[in-house]
């Protein structure tokens, strides 16, 4: 909403459940937010109860201590040491910030990185939500894409009649798919998110035909079909994986960071010198000016201590001075896990260098 970099501070709204997640890999320890909040405050006046409280409205800011996610209840909780208040609440006291959506906050910091920039500005562009469902002949699994991952909306198990039973698998097939039509339809209805549809066989094209007869308004928003091994969250998390949704999903975030990673243990397993992890091997690679692309742990930032963060950022600085990509990885998602499991700090390369990396 606004910007002033030399008093140092942001004026944020956010408007999206993604926003939140983005918030919280923002707003670091030792910062000051400062928002419309709520506090108790002790009534000992001679007409009240005594030590009673009553619950005050007020523009407060905190130096921040803690900050907590609720991705489910969709909330940012703030906690620190009150800096800002009216002069009934005591300065010094602990106090929660529990900010929503569509609520006004400003962020304060003694400086904001690039990369801290960026990713708001990455933040504010809309980018439309992706619907996979994920159907084979043992059940099928729904998930919606994020900007921290995929979120897996519904996973069911089915046994169809056998083979042999060809009338009992005939009705037995039409009474799943109308069931995972109508659980499609339920979840579809909220945004009109496109659609994708994999799976592993023949069920997935059959399905496909199904929609297309039942749900003609549904069928608009098929934007693809695709194979894949395996069937449920696991065919999803596949799909991610082998990049079968590059076409329709463009520059999704959580595909964008998977295809990077997939790229990083291509190189691993093959041994390259063109892939170091790690701090110190890092290091060594940005001195040499050698690093194509950072990747960094959203994790290794945000819960480091300030010294430890403050270096990453130096080293984030002098990558992107020579002309290099930074991207900070989601580990709400199964590339991220990976990356932490080398240490959440990896870096591509222009060219080898002869170094072996240790994990840290």
């Amino acid at each position: 909403m606004e910007k002033n970099l030399h008093q140092g501070f942001v004026k944020v709204v956010p408007d999206l459940p993604d926003d939140l997640w983005h918030l919280y890999n923002i707003v670091y320890t030792g910062d000051e937010v400062y928002a419309y909040t709520s506090r108790a405050i002790k009534n000992d006046s001679e007409n009240s109860r005594p030590k009673s409280a009553e619950r005050v409205s007020a523009f407060m800011g905190v130096t921040v201590e803690y900050v907590g996610w609720d991705k489910f209840l969709g909330k940012l909780r703030v906690h620190g040491l009150i800096c800002h208040a009216p002069d009934i609440i005591p300065t010094g006291a602990h106090h929660t910030i529990a900010i929503g959506l569509n609520q006004q906050f400003t962020i304060v910091k003694k400086q904001w990185p690039k990369h801290l920039l960026d990713r708001l500005t990455k933040a504010s562009e809309n980018e439309k939500p992706l619907i996979i469902l994920s159907v084979d002949d043992e059940g099928f699994a729904i998930a919606e894409t994020k900007q921290y991952g995929v979120e897996i909306k519904v996973e069911e198990r089915i046994r169809l009649p056998g083979k042999h039973e060809a009338d009992k698998r005939v009705e037995g097939t039409k009474a799943y798919f109308r069931k995972t039509l109508n659980t499609l339809t339920q979840i579809w209805t909220q945004n009109h998110n496109p659609i994708i549809i994999i799976g592993a066989g023949f069920v997935k094209n059959d399905f496909a035909r199904y929609l297309a007869e039942e749900a003609k308004d549904l069928n608009k928003y098929v934007a693809d079909i695709k194979s894949v091994n395996n069937g449920g969250a696991a065919g999803i998390h596949e799909a991610l994986r082998s990049g079968v949704l590059l076409k329709a999903t463009n520059q999704l975030r959580v595909v964008e960071e998977t295809d990077i990673i997939e790229e990083v243990m291509k190189r691993l397993g093959k041994g390259e010198g063109t892939v170091t992890y790690g701090l110190t091997g890092v290091e060594e690679a940005v001195q040499m000016g050698a690093v194509e692309k950072l990747v960094v742990a959203d994790t290794s930032l945000r819960d480091a201590e300030e010294d430890q963060r403050l270096k990453l950022e130096t080293i984030m600085r002098d990558v992107e001075k020579q002309n290099a990509k930074v991207t900070v990885i989601s580990t709400e998602h199964e590339a991220g896990f990976k990356l932490l499991s080398i240490g959440g700090i990896v870096a591509l390369l222009r060219f080898a260098i002869h170094y072996t990396p240790q994990k840290q």
